[in-house]
């Protein structure tokens, strides 16, 4: 999912000197048309003879498997099935529906992959065409008026999901921090084959425009942009292991005819873009799940239809808050802060 730009800060912390991420990061593997959005992978010793490539054709395999915005994918033939299948998904797709069986759970209904059908509907379609379908407001959206559920019209085996109609699925809560995971793993996976051993020291980070994956001996600074004024920061992060992810409708908005102000993040209960939650950003160790970026990118879009008290009953996170009334909040935790105003 697309969220505020987090990027390294140029003002550093003022008990140690400013060394920009370039310095200590000097390899830098660019994969400009991942996900919409570009992907960008630092690292402290150049990449291993093939790795971009290896790392670029998964990338295109994990977008054409899972992506509602490509004809070819698996997920779009789901979505003009008339009558449903039964659709087999490559062996790594599972912790993806893994992750969003606990999210569809601890949220009650609220994150939903089926939400794409709404999406679809509001106009944030597969050209972005920002063209509402007629009365679609008017008791069309949602799992309340009889959209497909991820609970109860999609079946799981493993990698293969069976439905009996056609079930229009967006994985964008999650699918780019999956991503980050995957890649990450690949990457370890081949600095430990390059040195033949278990013991990887590799310095990276991954950073896909709002989700951060980061191994780093110092940590990073990380701005936390505001959602008002891309241009500025309401905050700071700092972070060396673990992943970081925001989100905000700030950078993909549009209205309808009636002037209606739309966005990407819906409640899925009702299929109609949540309107109290300016942006959030959520850390969660290496630790505290094995799928880290994907959990932290779920989280930063759950926050905006689930309190973080009923999510955190259920996962292990950090996180900071702007409301849409610019009141700020963040969990004990946080690597961070909002500045004082």
């Amino acid at each position: 999912m697309t969220g505020p730009t987090q990027r390294p800060h140029d003002r550093p912390p003022h008990d140690r000197p400013h060394v920009r991420l370039t310095d200590r990061l000097p390899h830098v593997a660019a994969f400009p048309d991942a996900l919409g959005t570009g992907l960008l992978l630092h690292t402290d010793a150049p990449l291993a003879d093939g790795l971009h490539d290896r790392l670029g054709a998964f990338i295109d395999t994990y977008e054409r498997t899972l992506s509602r915005f490509r004809d070819d994918s698996t997920v779009s033939r789901m979505r003009t099935a008339a009558r449903g299948g039964v659709f087999d998904f490559p062996d790594w797709a599972s912790g993806l529906f893994d992750l969003y069986d606990a999210l569809y759970s601890g949220t009650d209904g609220a994150i939903d992959p089926c939400v794409g059908e709404d999406l679809i509907r509001l106009g944030y379609d597969a050209v972005y065409s920002s063209t509402v379908e007629p009365d679609a407001r008017g008791g069309r959206l949602g799992a309340i008026h009889g959209r497909p559920t991820w609970g109860g019209d999609v079946e799981r085996h493993g990698a293969t999901l069976v439905t009996r109609r056609p079930v229009a699925l967006d994985f964008g809560a999650c699918g780019k921090g999956y991503l980050l995971d995957l890649l990450a793993g690949m990457l370890c996976g081949d600095r430990r084959r390059t040195r033949q051993s278990a013991h990887d020291d590799r310095q990276y980070v991954i950073d896909a425009g709002g989700d951060m994956l980061i191994r780093t001996v110092e940590p990073i600074t990380i701005a936390l942009e505001d959602p008002s004024d891309p241009a500025n920061a309401v905050g700071l992060a700092e972070l060396n292991r673990g992943a970081f992810c925001a989100s905000s409708p700030s950078r993909r908005h549009w209205s309808d005819a009636a002037g209606h102000q739309l966005h990407h993040l819906l409640n899925a209960i009702d299929g109609l873009p949540v309107d109290d939650v300016a942006a959030t950003w959520v850390a969660v160790m290496p630790h505290a799940a094995s799928l880290s970026t994907a959990l932290a990118d779920g989280l930063a879009t759950a926050l905006f239809t689930t309190s973080a008290t009923q999510l955190r009953a259920h996962f292990l996170f950090e996180c900071a808050i702007l409301n849409a009334n610019r009141a700020a909040a963040q969990s004990p935790n946080f690597p961070g802060g909002f500045f004082a105003h």
